[in-house]
């Protein structure tokens, strides 16, 4: 589940002066493959936080269509927004995302997400 923040009510003053919880909406993101970050991408940012990486492809078209839904103008404005990554009930950080493309289309986002401080190896 890719966890973005809700749209802010307009005119809602406790929301203007930072008084309202901040809302957040999860959205399915199918189909996926997690798994642990290549060794190329650790070597580049474990080095800094000692933090695990971890991987998740998620195929383009499922992509599209949560960014068609949410009104984003591109795959990159959404993963820019998100908040996290919500896997098992764990909220990871989402530190980048790549794409890949045949023939100038995409087919699948490559997200390198972060554990939290309490699951890292």
């Amino acid at each position: 589940m890719l966890r973005m923040p809700a749209n802010a009510s307009a005119g809602d003053t406790t929301e203007q002066l930072g008084l309202a919880a901040p809302e957040f909406q999860d959205v399915e993101l199918a189909p996926v493959v997690f798994r642990r970050a290549r060794q190329a991408a650790q070597a580049l940012t474990v080095a800094v936080d000692k933090a695990t990486r971890w991987e998740l492809m998620v195929s383009a078209a499922a992509v599209q269509k949560v960014v068609g839904s949410l009104g984003y103008s591109a795959a990159s404005v959404l993963f820019a927004r998100a908040f996290g990554v919500l896997i098992d009930g764990v909220l990871m950080e989402v530190i980048s995302a790549t794409e890949s493309e045949v023939f100038g289309t995409p087919y699948v986002y490559r997200l390198v997400l972060r554990a939290p401080v309490s699951l890292m190896v």
